[in-house]
């Protein structure tokens, strides 16, 4: 049985378009998940990116097409323009990882609502009422929201070396039993072609 790691970020628009797909590749070959959201605009410091704000107006705007273009393929909600984006991921991060520890919820349905809240929502999800809302529709006690703070920060920031340390550099960003590498949410088919022994 396989395992993955999966490493995220809660403001990513490339995370919120992989949907719920990780998971059913998973389920279909028995395969378990660890979430591990980053800081990904320290993760693209780290490892030779530019956050998109910097990046050359030519590639920004195909950023904007090609968004709206995968939300189409996949018939999924996309406001490429979101009101609160940038903004601080930490506390959607500590909440994933708090919900994570305590493993009663839909861990993978807390991640899609936090991106969804921001890709299709229009709330900032930095936003101790939006993360808590998030924590109740995924099966979760809100109240981890408040709990472990700052194994929550040490945790976030190990995922980021760990990141780094294991030659991750975007989100999503899949990582097969230590080794086999798949970056971005248009690899999935690819993830769940190795998986099935086909690559």
């Amino acid at each position: 049985m396989s395992h993955i790691d999966y490493y995220f970020s809660t403001i990513s628009p490339f995370s919120y378009l992989a949907s719920n797909r990780l998971e059913t590749i998973s389920a279909k070959y028995g395969a378990t998940i660890t979430y591990k959201p980053v800081d990904v605009i320290s993760l693209f410091a780290r490892t030779g990116g530019v956050p998109p704000v910097e990046r050359h107006p030519s590639r920004q705007a195909y950023r904007l097409q090609d968004l709206r273009r995968q939300a189409k393929k996949i018939k999924i909600t996309l406001n490429i323009k979101p009101k609160h984006f940038p903004t601080n991921a930490a506390p959607s991060s500590y909440a994933v990882i708090a919900a994570q520890r305590d493993g009663v919820g839909d861990l993978g349905a807390l991640v899609r609502t936090l991106l969804a809240s921001c890709w299709a929502e229009d709330k900032d999800i930095a936003e101790d009422s939006v993360i808590k809302n998030c924590l109740i529709s995924a099966g979760f006690d809100p109240t981890l929201a408040d709990s472990g703070l700052l194994a929550g920060a040490e945790i976030y920031a190990k995922n980021l070396e760990d990141a780094v340390n294991n030659d991750v550099f975007g989100a999503p960003f899949y990582v097969v039993d230590g080794s086999e590498k798949f970056w971005g949410q248009d690899r999935l088919t690819d993830l769940d072609a190795f998986l099935a022994g086909e690559l």
